[in-house]
């Protein structure tokens, strides 16, 4: 039995397992998807267990094709018969054998998202309900869950009578899941919810498929919900050989329906169950295991578990403090760059963010240096949905001409313009040598439009007011008020989804982007023209246009495909990270409110968001960086965050002390968090508190919160100067968490609004 050869003591154990519940806690780069199909091989080779009495369900079609993959290297042809899935694609084989038992026929379809969200509307127009108090998709994700918990609209209607929303969402569930029968189609939810309701409502079914599995195994055990969990106690049922392998320290997903409980539970359900710990980790330094082990033990939900190796005399963690997030990008690049040219390739490394829009800053610092990159996880910033929305409203503030802007953003948000009145008017523009845009402005004089007329006129009225007001307002505060006028953030707002709040967050740091250019101008405005600037070239634009920035953004996208080695750095989120593993490993960000981030912290989650960095630090196998800023400009706001309270949980002897950082080696205890941006910490820091910037001492504690400043406090009525915009008159001012936004009502700029914490004022 070649296949058992390698394997340590552990491993060896749990193949070698055949009858009963069996747990296998197998931490990160543990080799569990090896124990898992050379379990597999050892069930039919040497216990003679017929392929067809096998299940294995993972949770991707990748990790499927990939198990399949290694268990065919191992058995050859003795696996047919095995099933190998997804849990969905374990249930479709299911339905499609029994799904005529709830009334459906056997061939049914599968709808979409797209074909949900349709449904979704046409049973919210039915019910006379509003969109704008119900958006479609809040709907959806609200059904959704309660699918996942096995709700049907009965026990729906029934749980939330009392409340009247979720009642009203309940009619609409129901109406929902009527309609999907009478279409024959089910959506994703279904599939297993359906599954269960079969074997619960016909023994004889369940009988049949608990009886013909004999032996079940589960990957990432840690990431099911409670219809998952049902639906695999059902079919352990008969035979009770369940095998779960997971790790309760890499749950992440818990915004998404996962229940760590079904894990951290497992034996006490089944009283009787083995259970085997893998620990020896094949793939990371000491140094950086350590790290791992001592984040991860301060949760209190977990089985306890310690990741070794016999990797000694890894490299330690390099931890770097910046300025702001252009320099702690230029860091990162310039760091790859190095490491490459001392024989490094650029496949060796990956940068792992907590949230998709910190990608802007270091996409654009990998576009300069011109070092390949490749997103997964997510897409590239300039080409996201929103982003290329908002662009597209830019555009046309520049080029009413540009009808492939007007028909991308005709109806974000949406305005019912239906396509028959599209294409109506795209033809009369054709036929009378115009633009979409300014046949529009006059779309009650075009026969056919009907009701879409207004609000086609209604559209380029919008565009109008916000062309009028580029000549006045900066280009920061242009994109401000497009964003506002157009309604595109509150249209996500109302969606109250995961995405929705992402896209938000996007839109915020597309304002940083803008912000940075405008900064960068006016340096470029204080700059004298070299002396040996090209005559025949004429001077570089130094002041902010929206046409400049337009045209920096689009070359920046083309870049963005420039791709001409086969090698690339990895680009993603952390939860996109899971499974994954690179030989140099940046974590940026290692802030308060960004990791952890801010929501977490708000809803209690802290022990998920370590798991989270428990994850990205175990991707690493040989060098691991963190880095933090003083300040970072995100989601169009300038924060002052401490570093992450992670960080004081990472030994001292596992960290690089770097000159050239600013290394801050002793941190403060366990922090208690306020609601607002501040946090109140119960020990200063170390190294006396002081290093220097420019020849001049500089507190620490003044990184991380700034002094109070009398002068910051200002009335409605103070008449105030800045030094860009002139004299002015407070308007208001605005509580905001621990912070304040003032409104001043310049002299000459009209209205402008600052954080109290960061702007310069003088009073008169």
């Amino acid at each position: 039995m070649k296949y058992l050869e390698g394997l340590n003591e552990q491993q060896e154990a749990a193949v070698w397992h055949k009858d009963g519940p069996l747990l296998i806690l197998a931490g990160a780069g543990s080799g569990k998807t090896r124990v898992i199909t050379c379990r597999i091989a050892h069930l039919i080779n040497y216990y003679q267990v017929k392929p067809w009495n096998i299940l294995a369900i993972t949770f991707t079609n990748k990790a499927a094709r990939e198990m399949k993959e290694r268990v065919s290297a191992l058995l050859g042809e003795q696996m047919n018969g095995i099933w190998i899935y997804t849990f969905h694609a374990a249930c479709i084989q299911i339905l499609r054998q029994h799904i005529d038992k709830l009334g459906f026929d056997r061939q049914f379809l599968i709808f979409d998202s797209d074909d949900q969200l349709s449904l979704i509307k046409d049973c919210l127009k039915a019910l006379n309900m509003d969109t704008e108090v119900f958006p479609p998709k809040m709907v959806i994700n609200t059904i959704g869950r309660a699918k996942d918990n096995l709700m049907d609209p009965d026990e729906f209607e029934s749980v939330y009578e009392s409340d009247y929303r979720m009642s009203e969402i309940g009619k609409v569930y129901r109406r929902y899941q009527e309609t999907l029968k009478n279409n024959n189609a089910l959506d994703f939810d279904d599939i297993i919810m359906y599954t269960i309701r079969i074997f619960r409502e016909n023994e004889d079914v369940l009988e049949f498929y608990s009886r013909k599995f004999k032996y079940i195994m589960v990957d990432e055990y840690q990431d099911t919900n409670r219809a998952q969990f049902v639906l695999v106690s059902l079919l352990a049922k008969y035979h009770r050989n369940l095998c779960v392998v997971g790790d309760d320290d890499q749950s992440i997903y818990g915004w998404r329906g996962a229940d760590i409980s079904n894990i951290l539970d497992f034996e006490k359900i089944y009283p009787d169950c083995r259970t085997i710990k893998l620990e020896r980790n094949y793939r990371s330094t000491d140094i950086i295991l350590e790290a791992a082990n001592q984040v991860i033990k301060n949760n209190k939900g977990r089985k306890h578990k310690k990741l070794w190796t016999d990797k000694t005399g890894g490299e330690k963690i390099v931890h770097m403090n910046f300025d702001d997030e252009r320099k702690e990008a230029d860091f990162i690049v310039n760091t790859i760059e190095r490491r490459v040219e001392e024989g490094g390739s650029y496949g060796d490394f990956a940068v792992l963010y907590r949230v998709n829009a910190q990608s802007r800053a270091i996409e654009d610092a990998f576009v300069k240096k011109r070092i390949p990159y490749k997103m997964y996880g997510g897409i590239k910033f300039y080409e996201r949905k929103e982003i290329k929305d908002l662009l597209a409203y830019l555009r046309l503030l520049v080029n009413v001409s540009d009808n492939i802007s007007f028909k991308r953003v005709i109806n974000v948000p949406k305005r019912g313009i239906g396509k028959a009145s599209l294409d109506k008017l795209e033809e009369y523009a054709q036929k009378n040598g115009t633009s979409m845009f300014l046949a529009a402005a006059n779309a009650s004089s075009i026969q056919g439009l009907g009701r879409a007329a207004q609000s086609l006129e209604a559209f380029t009225n919008l565009i109008y007011k916000l062309m009028s007001l580029k000549p006045v307002m900066d280009l920061s505060d242009l994109v401000e008020a497009v964003i506002d006028e157009t309604e595109m953030e509150e249209s996500y707002r109302k969606e109250y989804t995961q995405e929705a709040f992402e896209r938000i967050e996007n839109l915020r740091e597309f304002i940083t982007a803008v912000m940075e250019y405008e900064a960068e101008m006016e340096r470029m405005s204080d700059e004298e023209i070299p002396e040996n600037a090209d005559p025949d070239m004429p001077a570089e634009a130094k002041e902010a246009s929206l046409e400049d920035f337009l045209y920096k953004v689009s070359l920046a996208a083309d870049t963005d495909e420039l791709d001409l080695n086969e090698e690339y750095v990895t680009l993603m989120t952390l939860h996109s990270a899971k499974g994954l593993e690179f030989n140099e490993v940046f974590i940026p960000g290692f802030e308060e409110e960004i990791f952890p981030h801010y929501l977490a912290l708000a809803e209690g989650n802290l022990e998920e968001e370590r798991r989270l960095c428990y994850v990205g630090f175990t991707r690493a196998r040989k060098k691991l960086y963190i880095t933090y800023t003083n300040e970072r400009t995100i989601f169009g706001r300038t924060r002052r965050n401490p570093v992450s309270c992670f960080f004081s949980e990472i030994p001292e002897a596992c960290l690089e002390v770097s000159k050239s950082s600013r290394a801050l080696s002793n941190f403060w205890d366990e922090p208690t968090y306020d609601r607002g941006y501040e946090k109140k910490r119960t020990k200063s820091f170390g190294l006396g508190g002081l290093l220097t910037r420019g020849g001049k001492a500089i507190d620490l504690n003044d990184i991380v919160k700034p002094k109070e400043d009398a002068s910051r406090t200002y009335a409605v009525g103070d008449r105030v100067y800045h030094k860009k915009y002139g004299e002015g008159t407070v308007s208001a001012i605005v509580k905001d968490g621990q912070d304040s936004t003032i409104e001043i009502a310049f002299d000459k700029f009209g209205m402008k609004r600052f954080l109290l914490s960061m702007v310069q004022l003088t009073k008169l």
